[in-house]
This record gives structure tokens, sequence and C-alpha cells, in this order.
């Protein structure tokens, strides 16, 4: 679709502006790609419909819980008629969840779309997340305001929230504010749990008769929102850009320096994709993927002695330098650890206002020992108080353990250390371990998006909008075939109850869209399984340097090694 001519206006008056860094001007003047079916006038756009679907496990449970939604096709946008595409809608969007690169493109888009359309249309921001919903917090975009996000990184065009619509009273109070001000469309953009909360809310105006349509956008820097058709979420390209780059730099300096070794966490609670694909691009000394230890059933002192092992080798080398990549969920796969925090989730999840009555760490600790099991017991005490005292911590908004504030880095260095000097006081080890610790995290959540996350994310956007043309509600959008250039890609969308299955939350079992792991016998970990060895041993660091966003598209719009060698085992 060509840009309006008040946008290219507001955007050369955004690009002028002397306050902005060279680049900030620069990407306002970025015009994103689109898929070819939606690059056509929004009514000119049809869509197909496949065969009814399944939920990917639980399906008799799922479907009694979205009798409304459940079982709808998979959806394929492409040349067509849609009559109603040029009806005035009011569409209200809502940022959820954690910061991801990209989540204002996403915003343009849908505006975009929804103005090609009809231009007295109307975008609200609900502000502050979910929350702003239930709230009734909002705030009209207009295309200026909007012209001024856009390719920007951040959430901050109406800020983000992780405020989950679970109560009978807040699904009330959210039809409310939808019905009262005649919205036709919500918009949810965010990561598993987001969109699952997006297909409660599609479920219950579809039981209430209400005209309001649904649909959620996948995003997640962690990259565990994903499947067949929806092939990556946005955000995880930029991210692991922006880690594989600092972590480069620190290989680099490794290399340089020849005394340190660095052990750096990357962000991934629930899922090892981040730290894959950084390997995958800067070949570090050591690599510690969670779903292989959780399937090898390999226990903290097995990881501990794998390292060591390494640090050993090196060191009869006369190179006493590595860099060591950590995921942030590494602690909840290691099989013991693992199953001490699922029994701590339940165990404060039944009695948290006891255990908030309890006002010191030896008291917390005395009360969590005496009501473990035993082998958890055991394993909850031969941990640092440190640690014990960071799974102890409060609970994220799902009851859960709070891995990110559990500092897996230090304790996999202290364990190390003390590993090195056993077999130093053996005669086994000569070396010097000499160390630091890294945790990125916030670094990637905000960074200006790639072109591939640009280009991406703005498609997601618009071809949100023509699911609402076309009077879909339940789905997810979906832009596939990515790991090609945007003149292949595919537009489209799936059932939101599709991704879906029953996990056990706050000792209940509830409906989520279920987490995309690292799957061993993928092209990905294979490629990274058959050259580790050769990394560890031999000094083997690639640096990728910074994002670029200007010169030949085999750099500039490149998608992760992830991304193609996925799209490599689907050929």
């Amino acid at each position: 679709m060509a840009t309006s001519v008040e946008t290219r206006k507001a955007i050369r008056y955004y690009a002028s502006m002397t306050t902005l860094s060279p680049l900030q001007k620069e990407r306002y003047r970025y015009a994103p790609k689109l898929p070819p079916a939606l690059r056509s006038d929004i009514g000119s756009i049809g869509a197909t419909h496949g065969d009814a679907t399944e939920s990917v496990a639980d399906q008799q449970a799922l479907k009694a819980l979205f009798a409304n939604t459940y079982g709808a096709p998979i959806v394929t946008l492409g040349p067509g008629t849609n009559s109603d595409a040029g009806k005035k809608r009011r569409i209200g969007v809502i940022l959820s969840g954690g910061q991801a690169p990209g989540g204002h493109n996403v915003i343009a888009g849908l505006f975009d779309a929804m103005e090609s359309a009809n231009t007295e249309s109307e975008l609200w921001g609900f502000r502050g997340g979910p929350g702003g919903l239930v709230d009734d917090d909002r705030i009209k975009l207009t295309r200026g305001y909007v012209d001024e996000f856009r390719n920007t990184g951040g959430f901050d065009i109406i800020g983000s929230g992780r405020t989950k619509i679970e109560t009978d009273e807040q699904f009330a109070a959210a039809r409310r504010v939808c019905l009262d001000n005649e919205f036709d469309a919500i918009v949810v953009i965010g990561g598993d749990d987001s969109n699952t909360n997006a297909a409660l809310l599609a479920e219950y105006f579809r039981t209430n008769d209400d005209p309001v349509q649904v649909i959620g956008v996948p995003k997640t820097i962690d990259g565990d929102l994903k499947n067949e058709y929806i092939e990556t979420s946005f955000g995880f390209d930029t991210a692991t850009k922006t880690y594989s780059e600092l972590i480069g730099n620190i290989e680099r300096d490794a290399n340089s320096a020849k005394k340190y070794w660095h052990f750096i966490k990357l962000m991934g609670r629930s899922a090892s994709h981040i730290a894959l694909e950084c390997a995958l691009q800067t070949q570090p000394t050591y690599c510690i993927i969670s779903e292989e230890v959780k399937e090898r059933h390999q226990t903290l002192n097995d990881i501990v002695s794998g390292i060591a092992d390494t640090v050993v080798q090196r060191a009869e080398n006369g190179e006493n330098f590595g860099v060591v990549l950590v995921p942030e969920g590494l602690i909840e796969f290691i099989p013991e650890v693992g199953a001490l925090i699922g029994e701590l989730n339940d165990l404060m999840a039944e009695n948290a206002d006891y255990f908030a009555s309890l006002n010191t760490f030896e008291d917390q600790a005395e009360w969590v020992n005496k009501n473990l099991g035993r082998d958890s017991s055991y394993v909850f005490s031969s941990l640092p108080s440190d640690i014990q005292r960071q799974l102890l911590m409060d609970r994220d908004p799902h009851g859960n353990v709070q891995v990110s504030r559990i500092e897996t880095e230090k304790l996999l260095i202290d364990m190390v250390s003390s590993t090195l000097r056993e077999r130093r006081s053996r005669g086994e080890y000569s070396g010097s371990f000499s160390t630091q610790h890294h945790f990125f995290g916030y670094e990637g959540r905000c960074a200006f998006p790639s072109n591939f996350d640009a280009d991406y994310t703005y498609s997601l956007g618009f071809n949100a909008f023509v699911l609402i043309a076309q009077g879909l509600t339940g789905y997810i959008s979906s832009v596939r075939n990515l790991a090609q250039p945007a003149d292949d890609w595919v537009a489209g969308g799936i059932p939101l109850t599709m991704m879906m299955n029953m996990e056990q939350r706050h000792g209940k079992q509830k409906p989520v869209i279920r987490k995309a792991l690292v799957e061993l016998e993928d092209l990905p970990f294979k490629r990274f399984a058959a050259h580790r060895a050769q990394w560890a041993t031999k000094t083997s660091f690639v640096f990728p340097g910074a994002i670029q966003y200007y010169g030949v598209p085999q750099v500039c719009d490149a998608p992760t090694i992830t991304l193609k060698l996925e799209s490599e085992s689907r050929a």
C-alpha cells in the first residue's frame, strides 16, 4: 500500500527534528515491506478458509471451555472481494507484557490499514496494558501521534502492563467499556499468556452475543510463541542480534585479554531459543541449552562438571579464558531443582497468606523445609542461602518463581570454582580461573527494530486489521514463509485455540497457549551440537557486530539463523 501524502509529510517533519539522533531521523523515513496479499486495496482482499482445527492437546476440555470459538479454520489471505472492508470502525489496541522491538510498528500497520479502508475509522490505545481496557484508560491514536513512533523501539506509544483479565468483574468491566464506547474490535499485542487472555476475551464476547472481535499479535523476544503458522514472534530477531553483538564484543575482549571466563545469562525463562540463536551467531566456548539438560536428566553437578572439564582442557592449551552462555530459565530445567520449584509454586499458592505472615527468611526457610517432600527439602537445603532467598521471593503474576531474579550465572561460577579447587588439590588442574558475570535482558527489549522486525511487525498489524475486516475473532495474526524475502511472505490468521493446552497455574488447571521449546531433533540444535565440541577446545569466536539497516539485503534484511534452519526443516 502506498504511504499517504499526509503520512509522508509527517514523516518528513519528524525526520527533520534536531533533537533526534541521525539514526532516528533516518528510521522515520524507512518504509516497511508488506506481503503481496496485503498490498491491494483492503476491499480487494479475500480469505480462504481451511478445515476445522484442533488444539495441540486436551481437546475435550478446551472444546468445553471455548464452545463458541474452538475449532475455527486456518485462514489464508489473497485476492478477492470484501464489501464490508470500508465500514467505519472503532478499534482498541493493547500492548501486553514485556517490551519487544517492533511493537510500535504493529500499531502503525494497524492504523494505516484501518485508515486506508475508511478515513473516518478510529484507533484507540488502551494505556498500561489490559488494565487500561478494564479501567477505560485510553487515548485516541491520530496519524500525527502514530507517526512519531514508526520504526522505533519500545512500547512508550501507549505503555504496557501485565494485568490479566481473569475475574468475573474484570471481564464485565471490559465488556462494559467496549459496548458503551461502541468498539468493533480489540487487538491484543502480547506473548503466550496475553494471547491466551485474548482467546478468553473473544470467547466471552461471543458467549454474550457481543459484536466485539478480538485479534491477537504474537510478541515475545523469548521466541517461545511459535509453530508452523507463527514461525517466529516479533522482537526475537532484533533482541538476539543485539545480544549477539554484545557477546561478540565480550568474546573479542576475552580473546584480547586472555585472562577471564565470562558467564553471560540471557533472557529466556521458559525456553532456550535466545541462547541457542546467540550461540549460532557467536560460537561461544560453552552454551547450555535448558531443554537438553531436562531431556538428558542432567543434574546441577553434571552441568558444573561439564564446564569445569572445558576450563581444564583449555588451560592445558594455555587458554585460560572463555565465554559461557546461560539461559535465564536454566534452573527450572534441572530435574531436581525443577521438581523443587514445582513443589514450591504449589505450596506457596496454597498457603500464600500464611507464608506472607512469616517475617524473616529464616522462618520462611524453616517452614518450607518442613512442608516440602524429602527430596526437594534436601535440594533446597543444599543450595546457597542467596539462591534460597531468590527462590522464595514474590511470585510472578502466574504464581511462579521469578527465575530472572535467580543469579544462576553466579551460582555456576561459585560451583565451578569449587570444583576446580578440588581438582587443583589433586594435581588435575594448574590453570587460572578469573571470572566476570553478565545478564543481558533489558538491553535487547527496546532496541531499534531490525529491518526484518520493522517489516514483520508492520505486516502483522496491517494483517490484524484485514482479519477484523473479514469478520474474524479469536484469531492471531499470522505472516509466514519468513525466511524468504517479503515478496514471498504469506498472510493469514490461525485460531488461538489451536495453540492451546491445559496447564497447572496457581494450583489449578487452566487453558494456556503451549510454549514452544527448543526441539533437540530440529536443525538449529543439531547445527549447534555438531560444532560445540570444536568451539569448546579451539577458540572459534564470531563477531556479528551491530545491526545493519542500510546495505545489501543479505545483511540488512537477513532473518535469524534459527528461522533459516527451521525453514529448511519444513522444506
